[in-house]
């Protein structure tokens, strides 16, 4: 199935749209986690254009989206999607999203309730004043220093490493490719970082899938906490899922997605 890519002209200038499927179909939108872009569910894609209209938008200031000098924000990153979905003409939709991506979906879901039929919420962390404390002392993620000689881009390659599958070399150079297009690669992190999910997760009545990545460090632990203020969340667990989940198992990730989707009414 083709992946068809368009530009759409929002407040922020120019924002980089992917999709697949039947244009009448149920709409999908998939939200990325930073620094990447929406090449992170370039496999995926196809496979849940299949069955629905599927999108995945560049987050404002990422991959070839403008930010249009605003300031990053969950909040920002929000209104640019719902803008997205305006500009498509379409009323409703189910979004996916992945770490950061799952943070902007709660957004989108709080305060554009209306517009949100449902969730899936990929590693995405819960971020409340404990999770900006620990985040606060800890030593930037993906931020490395520039050098002459190229170096750096070693450094950024091994600063992800550990987390991504071995023998899986491809992941690692979509991921650098991504960041290097950023030009505040840290600003992802920083904005979920900041953001008070402990005060709009409460506003949220979608159903809501909770996607656990077994070996995932950063998302594994929070899925607990997630279901705790979504009571009525169900956790899928995927086991040997990493931090590149959507691309590292794209198959699996798209059946889980469409598994979800099947049930609602």
């Amino acid at each position: 199935m083709n992946i068809r890519r368009a530009f759409a002209d929002l407040s922020v200038g120019q924002v980089h749209y992917a999709e697949c499927g039947d244009a009448q179909a149920p709409a999908v939108l998939l939200l990325h986690q930073s620094p990447r872009s929406w090449a992170e569910y370039r496999a995926v894609l196809p496979l849940i254009g299949v069955h629905r209209r599927a999108i995945a938008m560049d987050t404002a200031g990422f991959g070839d989206s403008e930010d249009g000098g605003v300031p990053a924000s969950i909040e920002q990153w929000a209104r640019v999607a719902c803008e997205l979905l305006d500009v498509l003409n379409i009323v409703q939709v189910d979004v996916v999203g992945h770490h950061t991506g799952g943070v902007v979906a709660v957004e989108l879901a709080a305060a554009f309730s209306d517009r949100i039929r449902s969730l899936v919420l990929s590693s995405t962390p819960f971020t409340d004043e404990h999770f900006r404390r620990a985040r606060a002392q800890r030593p930037p993620i993906d931020e490395v220093a520039p050098s002459e000689d190229g170096s750096h881009l070693a450094a950024l390659w091994q600063k992800r490493q550990g987390f991504y599958p071995p023998g899986r070399p491809d992941l690692l150079e979509a991921f650098v490719r991504d960041a290097l297009k950023v030009e505040r690669v840290e600003e992802g992190h920083r904005a979920v970082a900041s953001y008070r999910m402990e005060d709009r997760i409460g506003r949220l009545v979608q159903p809501t899938l909770i996607v656990r990545a077994a070996l995932d460090p950063f998302a594994a632990p929070h899925a607990a906490e997630l279901q705790h203020h979504l009571p009525r969340a169900r956790i899928v667990d995927i086991d040997g899922g990493m931090v590149p989940l959507p691309d590292q198992m794209p198959e699996v990730f798209a059946q889980t997605v469409l598994d979800f989707l099947a049930t609602l009414p």
